[in-house]
């Protein structure tokens, strides 16, 4: 598949680059991982900044002309998959180490590759990634605007945005402005992995329809009768004309409670009548 096809715009502007190895803090004894180098605008210094580098890309193409670039280079790895999936523990120069992810992300592979490596059994000591500058808003909104990627990203990590780039550092040239953001995965996530799976379903029904008050939106992502979800609403103490993106993960950890305690109350859409009352029955 082709780079214009993959999306991929080109960082073409060497002071952004760097900028974004400035802000990385790197030290000679840093191992880093590099996502989606593309032609490589941060790749050189990376290696010339780091103890070791690691660099993912999907592109075959690509990935062949920098594993050329690279032959004999001992602490240079370039490995071609896809870092949506790729596990961090299996690349040789990562496994058991701390390390630093710096990327130019592709803007439609940005959010599950982020995803992948905050939720991974060993995620980066920090990240330092350029992004669509509406994803990095959302990545770091506070109550108020928040939406899934929020939550996905902040139960994980502090988010810091750190300087916009505009579309004519690029090449081709995209039509939004991008920005660079700074990660910080936390020691210990907002919500205990035993639980971020009902949350994070919880959550997702609560922003199935984003615009109504919480208690509407949540009937509709749960398929429940809205009594019961104003119910769950009233038990959290929660104002019933608020609307999703108004709570905080705190209070989206307490509707979680609630909504154990209730039974964990959902139907799933086509599901009979009779399989709908006994779910609001339990």
């Amino acid at each position: 598949m082709s780079p214009q096809r993959l999306g991929q715009n080109f960082l073409t502007d060497p002071s952004v680059a760097v900028r974004i190895i400035h802000r990385a803090g790197l030290t000679s004894g840093t191992a880093v991982l590099e996502v989606g180098p593309g032609k490589g605008a941060l790749t050189y210094q990376l290696a010339s900044s780091a103890a070791s580098l690691t660099v993912i890309e999907f592109d075959h193409a690509l990935a062949e002309a920098l594993s050329d670039r690279y032959a004999g280079v001992e602490s240079v790895d370039v490995v071609e998959a896809d870092a949506r999936t790729v596990d961090p523990s299996s690349l040789r120069q990562v496994a058991g180490r701390k390390y630093t992810l710096v990327a130019n992300l592709p803007y439609y592979a940005a959010t599950p590759i982020i995803r992948n490596f905050l939720e991974s059994s060993h995620p980066p000591e920090r990240m330092v990634v350029m992004v669509q500058r509406e994803v990095a808003n959302e990545m770091r909104a506070e109550p108020g605007q928040m939406g899934m990627l929020s939550l996905a990203v902040q139960v994980y990590a502090k988010v810091d945005v750190l300087f916009d780039v505009p579309p004519e550092a690029f090449t081709p040239r995209p039509k939004v402005t991008s920005s660079v953001v700074e990660l910080t995965p936390r020691p210990v996530p907002l919500v205990p992995p035993g639980d971020q799976g009902d949350f994070f379903r919880l959550a997702k029904a609560g922003f199935r329809a984003p615009r109504k008050q919480l208690h509407n939106s949540l009937a509709k992502g749960l398929n429940v009768d809205a009594p019961l979800a104003r119910a769950l609403v009233e038990s959290a103490d929660i104002d019933m004309e608020r609307r999703p993106a108004t709570l905080s993960i705190d209070e989206w950890k307490t509707m979680l409670s609630r909504w154990r305690d209730a039974g964990r109350p959902f139907v799933v859409h086509g599901t009979s009548r009779d399989d709908r009352k006994k779910a609001l029955n339990r």
